[in-house]
């Protein structure tokens, strides 16, 4: 129960193949990647390799709002997240996270923006792998997806840190937790301003190092019946003019890793302890 991943992308310049070893050292079951399009079942071959379970891909999520836009850029990065998804099944990842918009002004879905995911749930439904949407601003695009495909192949990611800071401290599972199918967990210390939506306070710092409630965030993966792997998702650096990070200043990757699998543990047996 309850397998422990992490990011590969924690903010130390290492490339994937470096990073392994140091995730298995650190006692990490496995981890997820974003997408490097062409080299994902070489990542899925040092996952086995390692030992490791390549827990799942992050698609690209940087022009994500165009798919609610007329135009070809939007045809475009809908042709894109679908080679995603072919890819990921042909090396064997077993889901996909995306984001359904970007943008803190956006709160306006489109039909063709729904017609455009609704060639990806297809594709993904065909060959067999899961999509999970993330929670991060725009939740009305979140709502709009996730009430428009009731497919067994999509469901929901909670992000424990976007919840803070993209969605005002709303509990996201109580909206989809029935369709919960993997965590990005991490802490921050909420808005800084509430009037203003920033990326700036998406810190990602580890757990029990910002202002998170972990019984709770425990509590509530219970009350979903998750027994999913628990996933992490954390860097080093602290955002532009913040100084949050400081604390994981010294550590080298394996000291950061060390300590990230540390609390990872110990929100585990929190977990582990409710279930």
């Amino acid at each position: 129960m309850y397998e422990l991943c992490i990011n590969t992308g924690t903010g130390f310049g290492l490339g994937i193949p470096e990073m392994l070893p140091h995730i298995k050292a650190a006692g990490f079951d496995g981890f997820f990647t974003s997408w490097h399009e062409g080299k994902t079942k070489e990542i899925a071959a040092l996952a086995d390799k390692h030992g490791l379970l390549y827990q799942s891909v992050h698609a690209p999520f940087n022009e994500t709002d165009a798919l609610w836009e007329p135009g070809d850029k939007g045809e475009y990065v809908k042709e894109t997240l679908i080679r995603c998804v072919n890819e990921c099944r042909d090396a064997g990842v077993p889901r996909i996270i995306m984001h359904t918009v970007i943008g803190m002004d956006r709160h306006t879905p489109t039909e063709i923006g729904l017609q455009r995911f609704c060639r990806i749930v297809k594709r993904a439904e065909k060959i067999g792998i899961d999509i999970a949407f993330e929670n991060t601003e725009g939740a009305e695009y979140l709502a709009a997806v996730m009430e428009r495909f009731r497919s067994l192949y999509v469901g929901f990611c909670w992000d424990t840190g976007h919840e803070m800071c993209y969605n005002y401290g709303n509990d996201m599972t109580a909206l989809y937790g029935d369709r919960l199918k993997c965590t990005h967990l991490n802490d921050n210390f909420g808005m800084a301003d509430r009037s203003v939506m920033t990326w700036l306070d998406d810190s990602h710092m580890m757990p029990f190092d910002g202002t998170a409630d972990w019984r709770s965030i425990a509590d509530r993966l219970n009350r979903c019946g998750y027994r999913g792997e628990l996933t992490f998702e954390l860097t080093r650096n602290s955002k532009p003019g913040k100084n949050t990070h400081d604390i994981y200043a010294g550590l080298d990757v394996d000291g950061f890793l060390s300590l990230a699998y540390e609390k990872a543990v110990r929100f585990r047996r929190m977990a582990a302890a409710g279930s």
